[in-house]
């Protein structure tokens, strides 16, 4: 029986955005296919039964590109995809942070939230699309959900504000990539990358961005309504008031603790508090009880510390004793490893980073592969989150979703800094390793990444520098909060962490847990942070005031050069023959970057690097007559030696071109190996080339003529031929090789 789906459609900032549900998993508790433009995505969201035995919300969120969506087959052995790629995982985020606050307190039900791409038009990005039917289908599943949510791209395209622009304007003409997600009564999530935008143009962006996020909620809301489930009741686990209570009754002790100089002296003496607490508080309980009552009094300690901060802040003095707008204190250590390209220890308060750049060839850009147009990236960021920098233990595997997200933040806010290829063809990868953490990791990331690559020479159009920023509210003045801990990211209203230049932003992303953000809010955030950037710059040129005006000793040393494309070919050689032994000889990588003919060469070596250049600039002449060049002796015959004068190009020296005179053997003038000098003296309609070295002797006229005086000036004698070897005793040869082994190179 064919199944009609329920269709909801409306035309969205001048695209048709279209939302279907019930012919397609069915089984699911809500699942829904999203399309706008020809880029269609499927959602389905299935919540499972609840969980008393842990302290969060067990939420997965996933999302797939499925290759065949843009008529590819996935590559590797087993042609089937693998693991979720650096795309992939920061969508599965986007989503997460925009649902995650979403589902009530106390709400412990498994949801997972699968996404996947079922077609991509070449145009019209898949991933909002998948926030959008990730979102529908959490609606009309009936979950509880506090509100309706809707997300969009934006773009800053020849000086207007557009929402879902193509993917090729986004790529090539936008100053701005903005993702946000929102409801009805504000934004709660923002992810951002931009060419140095003023602050009111950000804000511009964000309310854009809003406005049309309503229409998208319009749309969502119409389709609950005609296939929606009804929504669940959901009633929060009771509590306990009056052990709550008591242990709110600590809270003078708490608070003075908490004002201990030192992230884990801190959390010493908040420790014992607990510790206390606890020990106070189950006292007499009998032993059925004593797990539950002290599992009890720990979230309700956990309430109390939060409570205990917020009621800091909002008094005007931060737990480590600073003002809303203070920075803490940062100490820069430039080529803290020598020997590495670029590297930086990177230290502001207990959050520290260290920063390496390291500049390789072309050949080293990554490849991205994925339903979109396959490209490559000369510049990336890596960033790692050892369990040590925060003073635990926990299994060791592969980066996780947080790694890639605070990763590719870093690099976005480093990549519109960043020179043409044109001007530094090299690949340039950071690499950021926290080592301590107390807030803020990724923006030290975007410090110590700028730093590095600074340092390893690498021509930054602008410093960039980030900070992470907070928002403590109770319904009178909010609390803006400058270089947060991580204390205060988790007790907050608001978080967001702003990267940029000099001159404007370059990344920001922004996690709001409250609704109802005005204009004037954002405003005032992000001018407060644009303080505490342009401070941490001025910080930061303290220690490295300019790029390196070369790049480190120990990176690559690069030359360019442009040779005719239809020469190629014959610098490749047969099966690559030519450029591996090239490779070989100077202890070099040459790349070949187009079809243009432009050809880059790499190497430790400058002197070889140079070397190379200009042996495969000399391949690129085209021999004429009367040439002359210093060549090197490949092989040996009885008429003559073939001497190469240019890479691969090979030319005939006959024994009479050797030298003056009669020669018996070519030994006796040259052997394998011998570098000498010749004049070109044929090319013929072959390309065949013949050279002479004779031409090149000095005094080669007029030895001419003393040995005809020699000879008793019978002008018209004829020269002996082979024939006369033994008449002619090799007098003459004798006193002809002195001259001509003067010619012979030190090889032989």
């Amino acid at each position: 029986m064919t199944m009609k789906p329920t269709r909801v459609e409306a035309t969205i900032a001048g695209k048709k955005l279209t939302l279907e549900t019930g012919q397609v998993a069915r089984q699911a508790g809500g699942a829904v296919i999203a399309t706008l433009g020809e880029t269609r995505c499927f959602a389905a969201t299935t919540a499972g039964a609840g969980r008393d035995d842990i302290d969060f919300f067990p939420l997965v969120c996933d999302y797939r590109e499925k290759t065949e969506a843009a008529g590819k087959i996935p590559g590797g052995f087993f042609k089937r995809e693998g693991r979720p790629t650096t795309k992939e995982i920061l969508t599965m985020r986007l989503i997460d942070r925009s649902i995650r606050p979403m589902f009530p307190d106390g709400y412990k039900s498994e949801v997972q939230v699968m996404t996947s791409v079922m077609q991509y038009d070449g145009m019209n990005n898949p991933d909002v699309v998948a926030m959008i039917a990730a979102f529908a289908s959490i609606r009309i599943a009936g979950l509880p959900f506090e509100t309706t949510l809707g997300a969009i791209r934006v773009c800053h395209i020849d000086g207007k504000l557009v929402a879902f622009p193509n993917d090729k304007d986004r790529r090539d003409n936008s100053r701005l990539d903005l993702v946000v997600s929102g409801h009805e009564d504000g934004i709660c999530m923002v992810e951002s990358s931009a060419k140095e935008l003023t602050e009111d143009e950000m804000i511009d962006a964000l309310t854009e961005a809003h406005e049309v996020i309503l229409q998208i909620v319009d749309l969502v809301n119409e389709l609950v309504d005609r296939a929606g489930k009804p929504q669940m009741e959901f009633k929060a686990p009771s509590i306990d008031q009056g052990l709550r209570a008591e242990v709110f009754r600590y809270e003078k002790d708490l608070s003075k603790a908490m004002l201990t100089d030192g992230k884990h002296e801190r959390g010493a003496a908040v420790s014992s508090v607990r510790d206390r607490v606890i020990e106070d508080l189950t006292r007499g309980v009998a032993e059925e009880e004593l797990k539950n009552t002290t599992k009890n009094i720990k979230e309700f300690f956990g309430d109390l510390k939060k409570h205990c901060e917020r009621a800091a802040i909002l008094s005007g003095r931060r737990v480590d004793g600073r003002k809303w707008d203070d920075i803490r204190q940062i100490t820069i250590a430039p080529n803290f490893n020598p020997r590495q390209h670029g590297s930086v220890l990177f230290t502001r308060g207990e959050t520290q980073a260290m920063v390496s750049a390291t500049l390789g060839t072309p050949d080293d850009e990554q490849v991205i592969d994925g339903v979109e147009e396959e490209y490559k990236k000369n510049f990336y960021l890596h960033y790692n989150f050892p369990a040590y920098s925060v003073g635990e233990t926990r299994r060791i595997m592969g980066p996780g979703r947080r790694e890639i997200g605070h990763g590719m933040l870093a690099e976005r806010a480093l990549t519109s800094v960043m020179p043409s290829r044109e001007s530094f063809p090299y690949t340039t990868r950071i690499v950021s390793d926290i080592t301590e953490s107390n807030g803020s990791s990724s923006m030290a990331s975007v410090c110590g990444g700028c730093l590095a690559m600074m340092l390893a020479g690498v021509p930054l159009s602008q410093p960039v520098a980030g900070i992470a920023m907070g928002l403590v509210s109770d319904g009178d003045e909010p609390a803006i909060l400058s270089d947060i801990l991580g204390s205060e990211d988790h007790c907050g209203d608001m978080d967001f962490k702003v990267a940029g230049s000099g001159v404007g932003i370059t990344a920001l992303q922004m996690d709001i847990k409250i609704t109802g953000v005005s204009r004037e809010l954002l405003s005032a955030a992000l001018e407060q942070a644009r303080v505490g950037r342009i401070h941490i710059l001025r910080e930061m040129l303290k220690a490295v005031p300019s790029p390196s005006a070369e790049v480190s000793e120990f990176a690559p040393r690069m030359e360019t050069i442009k040779i005719p494309s239809d020469r190629i070919g014959f610098l490749i050689g047969p099966g690559g023959k030519n450029i591996r032994q090239m490779q070989a000889d100077y202890e070099v990588r040459i790349s070949i970057v187009d079809d243009e003919g432009n050809v880059q060469i790499y190497g430790t070596n400058a002197e070889k690097v140079k070397k190379c250049r200009d042996a495969i600039s000399a391949t690129m002449e085209t021999p004429e007559v009367g040439s002359r060049y210093n060549g090197t002796v490949k092989s040996v015959r009885d008429f003559g030696a073939f001497i190469e004068i240019l890479p691969g190009v090979e030319a005939l020296c006959h024994i009479s071109e050797l030298g003056e005179g009669f020669i018996e053997n070519v030994t006796d003038v040259v052997n394998v190996g011998d570098e000498i000098d010749v004049i070109i003296i044929n090319v013929d309609d072959r390309g065949k080339i013949k050279v002479s070295h004779k031409a090149t002797l000095e005094g080669a006229e007029s030895s001419d003529e003393e040995k005809g005086d020699d000879d008793g000036g019978d002008d018209d004698r004829p020269r002996r031929d082979r024939g006369d070897r033994e008449d002619r005793g090799g007098d003459d040869r004798g006193a002809r090789r002195p001259r001509r082994s003067r010619r012979r190179s030190s090889a032989r």
